[in-house]
């Protein structure tokens, strides 16, 4: 039997990060939080690139792939309003970045925080390592490295 893990030793790996600075009282805090994992994981070669909003995390995700990268990590916050506008651009949002990563074979990880409350965005977003970009970073390396040894 041949089992694969992925490790957290990000050391060779290029990763990129794509920001949506719209909401950056919270996004910045998820891209603290995602540098500090690449941190932990050895990574030093990373890009970070700002977009305005959610709805254009995959584009730029797909143009970061292309220029090379092991992974990227999307980061952003869509809080609910008073309208529908909150469900179609998490739902597109998301399902962008799935479509990016699964056309590509390159992981694209989940940093996009979809809130009803801007307080649960905070939450999300402070220092520490429930802070979902770093838990985002980590799942970038460890999925990466995990799809490097499959060969």
């Amino acid at each position: 039997m041949r089992e694969i893990e992925g490790h957290q030793d990000g050391s060779s790996l290029r990763i990129g990060i794509v920001v949506a600075t719209f909401n950056s009282v919270i996004t910045d805090g998820l891209l603290t939080g995602a540098l500090a994992g690449l941190e932990d994981c050895f990574v030093s070669d990373i890009t970070v690139v700002r977009v305005p909003g959610a709805l254009e995390l995959p584009l730029a995700a797909q143009k970061l792939i292309a220029s090379g990268m092991d992974a990227v990590v999307a980061v952003g916050a869509v809080i609910e309003g008073e309208t529908d506008h909150y469900i179609h651009v998490a739902t597109q949002t998301s399902g962008g970045l799935q479509r990016v990563a699964l056309e590509t074979g390159v992981p694209v990880t989940n940093a996009v925080l979809t809130v009803r409350e801007v307080t649960h965005a905070r939450e999300r977003s402070l220092p520490g390592r429930a802070n979902k970009g770093f838990e985002a970073a980590l799942a970038a390396v460890a999925t990466a490295t995990a799809l490097r040894d499959i060969g």
